[in-house]
């Protein structure tokens, strides 16, 4: 198992790194935290929100390091393999065809983060005084939930993906519950500006431990990491049954050319 590992990061990792150019280019589709940065750190002036303008610029360079780590995009990769046939193949080979998908997410990761850490360094050089350094229990935490978080983002993706087994468009899915994601993930807003009643329903949904969690780990905004990580679980073992249930169900539906 571990030689297949090796080999699937490293052949992936250099297909990645193929496209340089490219990588930069996704990196800066991820920049909308700095275009909210200017606009939450500009209305924190007046003092309103309980968080000063310090604390919302770090917090939206640790949403856009978040999101940076935890980009998904399996569904349309498996949508394609489904309609197109492709996944026909890889079903007779000897491991199961996720597997293809988590090492190249993965790989890109390690090929995403010089482009990462430079945009990082040069918003540093233009606003300095938001510099902070982590606390060793934050960076650790961070790190730790960060993982969690991708693969909760992965699994609840690739659950949607699967229904590509029944349509030829899963991915619509995936931009409905988009919208949900921006909104309720902290992406927009850190969720202490939510109202009491909203931010405590969000807090029971998978959203805010996509970005608003662990964001406020790496910068220091208080959270419940107990409860974090337990909802995390939770919705990380309905997400999991219910993928299995498809997968078993959806290849009996296959049909893609060649099948």
């Amino acid at each position: 198992m571990l030689r297949q590992a090796q080999a699937l990061l490293s052949v992936y990792y250099a297909y990645m790194v193929e496209y340089r150019a490219e990588l930069l280019l996704w990196a800066l589709s991820g920049s909308m935290p700095f275009i909210l940065l200017g606009v939450w750190t500009e209305a924190a002036q007046g003092g309103k929100f309980g968080l000063g303008p310090l604390d919302f610029a770090r917090y939206f360079i640790s949403v856009f390091m978040v999101r940076q780590f935890t980009v998904v995009w399996v569904v349309w990769d498996f949508e394609r393999e489904v309609v197109e046939g492709k996944l026909s193949s890889r079903l007779l080979q000897p491991i199961d065809p996720v597997w293809r998908h988590v090492a190249a997410h993965v790989s890109e990761r390690f090929a995403r983060l010089p482009f990462a850490l430079g945009l990082v360094g040069f918003f540093f050089l233009l606003y300095p005084e938001s510099w902070w350094v982590p606390s060793w229990q934050g960076f650790l935490s961070f790190s730790l939930v960060a993982v969690a978080t991708f693969a909760l983002r992965f699994l609840m993706q690739y659950t949607f993906a699967l229904l590509a087994f029944w349509t030829e468009r899963a991915s619509a899915i995936e931009e409905f519950w988009l919208l949900l994601y921006l909104f309720l993930s902290g992406l927009v807003a850190p969720l202490q500006v939510f109202p009491p009643l909203i931010r405590e329903i969000a807090l029971w949904t998978p959203f805010p431990y996509l970005v608003h969690f662990p964001a406020s780990l790496l910068v220091g905004l208080p959270v419940d990491l107990g409860r974090g990580l337990l909802v995390m679980a939770g919705w990380a073992v309905v997400f999991w049954v219910v993928n299995r249930w498809l997968w078993r169900r959806g290849l009996k539906q296959y049909s893609g050319m060649g099948a």
